[in-house]
């Protein structure tokens, strides 16, 4: 929602807004390995509302090339400097030029302090098995600090605001003629798996409005497990309001849908993905009311990735880069080591 924040605000300073994704190859060099792939990234920037056009394959280095290219009158960035590998300003060359405009960071996240929640999970939390001491190592630096708690296991430092709210909402009531469609879930870590979902379910209908109904971080934490969800309720509200595939979204919605909901918004459909339906508190089904209205349809996605996937993803990374590190930290001890045997044997 960081990012989307970004996007908004530079739609805001022009009339058409094309966006310039870099390539895995790119990231790995500049900044460390993806946690998406390219073509990941791709859609995911595509899905969002401001975005009109994306340049896959975008340079890191932003040159007036790049700009004329794309027939762009000026880039833009948020006020944090981005650096290549040697130290140089990205945006050096069209700041020069004076074809540049900055935006405001979103302030209490980024992608580090979402990737540090993500290590403060042990293989317990996201697998339910007995808790494995060995990733208790991987809470280092990413992991503490106020910018490192869960939000639900810690504190988060995003503050919502209504005007935060209002700017990312459609505002759009739903008109005469739309199918009202509703959805319900988590939606943690807003990922391609929701948006594939979310682009499936807005092709069932020719005029489709969704409603988007987020559990609160509570709800969540007894589905899912300890340490779930990593981003809090105000945080999710604002990543799927930034999908241009929802209308809008019911803030703390409730597990079970409905009769009181399904009439108060006129829904149409009620849809879920392939993912596991969990029992309500008392061991109802929380789509029972849909399903006997009729209304109720699964929903392949065509994707298989999940919040817990992510996760995976995040601390495989970290043990990769731990295991880098320790093989070169062997090979310098031992070169050092090497040369001091050497020493001893000149004198």
């Amino acid at each position: 929602y960081g990012h989307s924040n970004q996007l908004r605000q530079a739609r805001a300073m022009g009339d058409y807004l094309i966006v310039g994704v870099h390539t895995d190859e790119e990231i790995a060099k500049h900044k460390g390995p993806p946690v998406f792939t390219q073509e990941e990234r791709y859609k995911m920037v595509q899905a969002i509302k401001w975005v009109d056009e994306i340049a896959p394959g975008a340079p890191y280095v932003t040159t007036l090339e790049t700009l004329d290219k794309y027939s762009c009158d000026f880039c833009v960035h948020g006020d944090d400097i981005t650096l290549t590998i040697d130290g140089k300003d990205t945006y050096e060359e069209v700041k020069t030029a004076g074809r540049y405009r900055e935006c405001k960071r979103t302030q209490g996240v980024s992608t580090t302090d979402l990737v540090g929640r993500m290590l403060l999970m042990t293989k317990a939390h996201h697998s339910n098995i007995d808790e494995d001491l060995d990733y208790r190592k991987h809470t280092d630096n990413f992991g503490k600090g106020p910018k490192g708690h869960s939000p639900w296991t810690g504190v988060s430092q995003f503050l919502q605001t209504s005007q935060k709210i209002i700017q990312f909402a459609s505002g759009k009531e739903p008109q005469p003629g739309d199918t009202i469609i509703y959805v319900a879930g988590a939606f943690d870590l807003f990922h391609i798996g929701h948006v594939d979902f979310l682009e499936k379910v807005h092709q069932l209908a020719e005029k489709p409005y969704i409603i988007a109904g987020l559990h609160f971080d509570q709800e969540v934490n007894r589905y899912k497990g300890k340490n779930y969800p990593i981003m809090n309720i105000h945080e999710r509200t604002l990543s799927v309001l930034a999908c241009r595939y929802v209308s809008e979204v019911v803030i703390g919605a409730p597990y079970a849908v409905t009769a009181d909901l399904l009439d108060h918004f006129r829904v149409t459909l009620v849809c879920h993905g392939m993912t596991e339906v969990v029992p309500d508190k008392d061991g109802s089904d929380p789509y029972e009311e849909p399903k006997r209205r009729g209304i109720f349809q699964l929903v392949d996605s065509g994707s298989d990735l999940t919040t817990d996937l992510i996760v995976q993803r995040i601390i495989k990374n970290r043990l990769e880069f731990e295991a880098r590190n320790q093989k070169k930290e062997a090979k310098e001890l031992a070169v050092l080591e090497a040369m001091r045997r050497l020493e001893e044997e000149k004198q």
